[in-house]
């Protein structure tokens, strides 16, 4: 099984695991299984429903027109939930762009438009043989797309990068964080966590010092709390530059 680097805004690599063809059948099963219920619920809605008591032809067009969401529902669902369906969900996996951007509307319409290709025509054996050959996992639509499809169970937890959350109404506090790099800021946040998983406060008060010197401030919190707030501070302005 192969892996796709995805490269932040922060230039970190965060790996994910390429989803061939299992996952990606039993998503499709699931996807299936929602289809089929949602259909045979509609149809006995309109033949045993009063409100639809009318000629058949009429029934016919009351029918067309409750399974059009059916018709839709794989890029209805990829668009709405961001690259899953429920069956996706519930495998957790996703789609997303080979640059590790998030999915467009057009990815996902030019997608859908090929599952014709992929999976309706042939038997799915186009799709099958795509997916089976190509060193991405991709079927032919994903190729067209630009798009693949990734394992979300294991991905990287932030607290193994340099990202720290950073909500959208937050105020930094030191502004010149921008002479730190990277390389920086990892260094920072690993002896912060040793640190703060050891207890020692020595260490804290060190790294402060260190920081402080660096970038030539001065502040009345504590240490864990000023170490901290430099990591959002350093993150809030490399996502916004």
């Amino acid at each position: 099984m192969g892996n796709l680097a995805i490269n932040t805004a922060q230039n970190v690599n965060l790996n994910y695991k390429l989803i061939g063809l299992g996952e990606r059948f039993v998503a499709f099963l699931i996807d299936g299984v929602i289809l089929i219920t949602y259909i045979t619920i509609m149809e006995n809605l309109v033949e045993f429903s009063r409100i639809f008591d009318a000629d058949n032809w009429t029934r016919q067009g009351f029918l067309g027109l409750f399974l059009l969401p059916a018709f839709f529902y794989s890029l209805i669902c990829n668009i709405a939930f961001g690259g899953q369906t429920i069956g996706k969900m519930i495998m957790r996996i996703k789609v997303v762009r080979l640059d590790g951007a998030p999915t467009e509307w057009y990815n996902l319409l030019v997608r859908w438009m090929l599952r014709l290709v992929d999976i309706w025509l042939f038997f799915a054996s186009i799709g099958v043989m795509s997916i089976l050959l190509s060193d991405k996992k991709q079927r032919v639509g994903d190729a067209a797309a630009g798009t693949v499809v990734i394992s979300v169970k294991n991905k990287e937890k932030i607290s193994s990068t340099i990202l720290e959350e950073v909500k959208d109404d937050y105020q930094p506090v030191f502004s010149n964080v921008t002479i730190l790099n990277d390389k920086d800021v990892r260094i920072i946040k690993e002896a912060f966590l040793i640190a703060r998983r050891d207890n020692d406060f020595k260490m804290l008060t060190l790294l402060r010092t260190k920081i402080c010197n660096t970038l030539q401030i001065e502040s009345d919190m504590f240490d864990k709390e000023f170490i901290n707030t430099v990591l959002k501070d350093y993150n809030y302005y490399t996502q916004n530059m």
